[in-house]
């Protein structure tokens, strides 16, 4: 993939996943997705997947050729379960849905976080109160 292209997938992550966590507005999206689109940045990341799998062959097999044969074995169906899923009604509507999933895992995995921290923070000024510290 080009650098060029790599810059504007780059741009358009900075702009879709902001520092603060909120979600990009329905227009920011939909000009993402046109772009994404536009450029078929998809279509190279699919041709460039083979090599990838190619690349970890080595570090995950380890030059034992037993583990070799059996990620040949696997990568080859698990990419054509992958496929046949995504070619199916089910997996066309969780690629319609998944960034909008990804978005609200994001936020419950921040509210849980932010509650735990929060719980966490009144613990320990109990505990230096028990202690006669001032907090």
């Amino acid at each position: 993939m080009s650098r060029f292209l790599l810059t504007i997938a780059g741009a358009l992550l900075l702009l879709v996943c902001n520092a603060s966590a909120q979600a990009p507005s329905p227009e920011a999206m939909d000009a993402a997705r046109k772009l994404v689109a536009t450029l078929k940045i998809a279509d190279q990341y699919r041709a460039a997947l083979p090599q990838l799998l190619l690349k970890l062959r080595p570090v995950v097999a380890q030059d034992r050729p037993e583990i070799e044969r059996d990620y040949d074995a696997i990568t080859v169906d698990e990419l054509r379960q992958i496929e046949a899923f995504y070619a199916q009604p089910a997996g066309r509507k969780f690629m319609e849905k998944s960034d909008a999933l990804a978005q609200a895992s994001a936020q419950i995995g921040q509210d849980v976080s932010q509650k735990a921290a929060d719980e966490l923070k009144l613990r320990l000024i109990e505990a230096l109160r028990q202690k006669a510290h001032k907090p």
